[in-house]
């Protein structure tokens, strides 16, 4: 190990370890964008100010998430010993004051918040963390730091075999650590699987210098928010993977490049940056090695196509965001026409796994053809939303019922989509298919960086495919005809059948563009059609009603449906004139009626009063009198 390096571990383990023994209680709350967004920067003023009335002595730092996201603000309690520590879900900024009274003041847990115990003895009240549900069959590798350090605090990450992968990879030759990459089997974990350390290979074999290291952190997928999570609880772990991966592949500048929609992304990771910059872990001569390593992070302006790695050099370059047709490779001319390699958040964040622990130890955790653990979070018509860390291998049936919760409300799962809008949609029928790469390629579609968004029968497979189909469409960097022109065609007609306008030849036209949008220059355009394509393969029968019958099953889209009052008694229909925007609601004479030209659809009146206002189909009866009377 590397003296200078051992010498920063020992000092911060040192600390640490006073620290849990400090004699002072010790609350952190979860600060990541889904705990601000449900309030934590409010429970943590609160815990401050009303510890500081309270007079108690204690300590409160923040934490990144657990990845209990649907329980935010998530707050861990460690006692004044630091033998035990309860980590508590909900604890909004109102009930702060009789948090804090129950567990410091009174020494109680506060069982009905209370998720599990972290460590420390359990009680009947509170069971250990690990017999939650939603932690059960979890093997938090990457995710290990994270809800237990401080992300901000270089030394926590240290005294938590920070920078130990590095430490071994500075004694090793470059080839070494890529055999050692290669022999793990890490793939990429965006979802193309190709062999991270094969990738640092052929960029340890280019002849042109300076070679560049990129980490893709533009993670823009509906539903996917892996990649955050890593940023925004352990950052040190991606820098330390960079500098495994310069090592490896004779890099002397890296980029960070973060989507500008993740703004604590941003900072915490350029705190980071800074950090490991004070230390001598970045910079000119790291920490005596030879090693010079530049680290710069980069905000990307939110363009989508910049998660397809030319499109993100090409930003960086300074140019607008568009990917170029391959080849030439990265690897041969990447940034500013140099060597580049890039690799995603996750795929950097095993590195310093591999190396700290080797190759054999990585892929022991998994029987699958995809080795070590992968990263997934859960969203749409789920009970929980939230982020997990498994072993590759599980059905999607499992994973929907043991870390999702099951379906909101019991309802049935229709279907799901994983890896993003330019994948595809999923059957419920389909639900035993595993968490691996092939039986995604298999259909046509991926996995993807490990976002799955559930759905069910509430929800309207035209709707779904126009709302990512548009989404294609506003994102198409418009170089190629093919895929701008393309997509503005598909969002037409899905918009025109779902205003009752539905041609029986929209499916030819349909399937035309599928085969016509795989010539598009890059991945963005070829793959925009598959939400489509899968879709007209696990959904046929609610196109052709759609298209024929002129009705929408889940009483979504707008031209095949109106609202109308059925109960004139309900008490609920004066306030749901009130809120209606438009005034479409008419009272006449005690009698209420919805004027159906002045109606938006909105949803507004049929949310406050559910009893009293009814979804109709709109055409298809017209259409079905038509075709009686024809028949006659």
């Amino acid at each position: 190990m590397n003296a200078r390096l051992q010498s920063m571990i020992d000092a911060a383990r040192r600390e640490w370890d006073e620290s849990r023994v400090s004699g002072r209680e010790q609350i952190n709350v979860c600060m990541d964008t889904s705990s601000v967004a449900r309030g934590a920067n409010e429970t943590l003023a609160a815990l401050k100010t009303s510890a500081q009335r309270l007079g108690l002595k204690i300590d409160i730092g923040v934490t990144g998430t657990w990845g209990f996201c649907w329980m935010e603000p998530t707050v861990t309690v460690r006692s004044a010993a630091g033998t035990r520590t309860v980590l508590y879900a909900n604890v909004t900024a109102d009930r702060v004051e009789e948090f804090l009274q129950t567990t410091i003041v009174e020494q109680r847990d506060m069982a009905e918040l209370a998720l599990g115990v972290v460590e420390g003895n359990s009680t009947p009240e509170v069971p250990l963390l690990s017999d939650h549900p939603f932690m059960k069959g979890q093997i938090r590798r990457v995710m290990a730091n994270i809800g237990l350090i401080d992300p901000e605090n270089i030394d926590h990450y240290l005294a938590n075999s920070g920078y130990e992968g590095f430490g071994k990879a500075l004694e090793m030759d470059a080839e070494a650590i890529v055999k050692e990459m290669l022999d793990s089997g890490l793939g990429g974990r965006a979802g193309g699987g190709f062999p991270a350390g094969r990738k640092w290979d052929f960029l340890r074999n280019a002849t042109a210098e300076p070679r560049y290291l990129v980490c893709n952190a533009d993670e823009g997928d509906p539903g996917a928010w892996v990649n955050r999570v890593l940023m925004e609880g352990d950052p040190q772990l991606i820098i330390e993977g960079m500098l495994i991966a310069a090592l490896a592949a004779h890099a002397s500048i890296g980029y960070i490049y973060i989507r500008y929609e993740y703004p604590l992304c941003i900072e915490r990771m350029q705190k980071a940056v800074n950090q490991a910059y004070d230390r001598g872990l970045l910079g000119k001569d790291v920490l005596g090695s030879g090693l010079d390593f530049e680290l710069i992070v980069f905000k990307g302006a939110g363009s989508y196509v910049c998660g397809e790695e030319t499109g993100l050099i090409a930003s960086v370059d300074g140019y607008r965001g568009m990917p170029r047709i391959k080849p030439p490779f990265p690897a041969q001319a990447g940034l500013w026409n140099k060597p580049t390699n890039v690799n995603n958040v996750e795929s950097y964040a095993n590195a310093p796994m591999i190396m700290r622990n080797g190759a054999q130890w990585w892929t022991s955790v998994s029987t699958a053809k995809e080795k070590g653990t992968k990263m997934f979070t859960f969203s749409g018509n789920v009970n929980w939303a939230g982020c997990i860390e498994i072993p590759f291998g599980p059905t999607v049936r499992h994973a929907l019922e043991q870390w999702a919760g099951g379906m909101r409300d019991g309802r049935p799962c229709k279907g799901f989509q994983p890896g993003g809008p330019l994948s595809g949609v999923v059957s419920g029928n389909e639900l035993d298919l595993t968490l691996t790469l092939d039986p995604y390629r298999e259909r046509g579609l991926f996995l993807g960086g490990g976002g799955i968004v559930f759905f069910d029968d509430t929800a309207c497979t035209l709707d779904l495919c126009k709302y990512f189909l548009a989404f294609c469409e506003d994102e198409s960097c418009a170089r190629c005809t093919t895929c701008h022109g393309g997509t503005q065609r598909a969002v037409e007609i899905i918009r025109r059948i779902q205003q009752g306008g539905g041609r029986e030849a929209d499916i030819d036209n349909f399937e035309q563009l599928v085969r016509t949008l795989v010539w598009s220059n890059c991945f963005h355009g070829q793959f925009a059609m598959t939400t489509i394509k899968t879709a007209l393969k696990a959904f046929r029968d609610e196109w052709d009603e759609h298209i024929i019958e002129k009705r929408c099953r889940a009483g979504v889209c707008e031209g095949l449906i109106q609202y109308v009052v059925r109960s004139q008694g309900d008490t609920a229909l004066p306030a749901a004139k009130e809120i209606c925007p438009t005034g479409a609601i008419v009272e006449e004479r005690g009698t209420y009626s919805i004027d159906d030209g002045l109606c938006i659809r909105c949803g507004a009146c049929k949310e406050l009063a559910p009893a009293a206002i009814e979804i109709r189909d709109r055409i298809a009866r017209r259409v079905a009198a038509g075709a009686a009377a024809g028949g006659a």
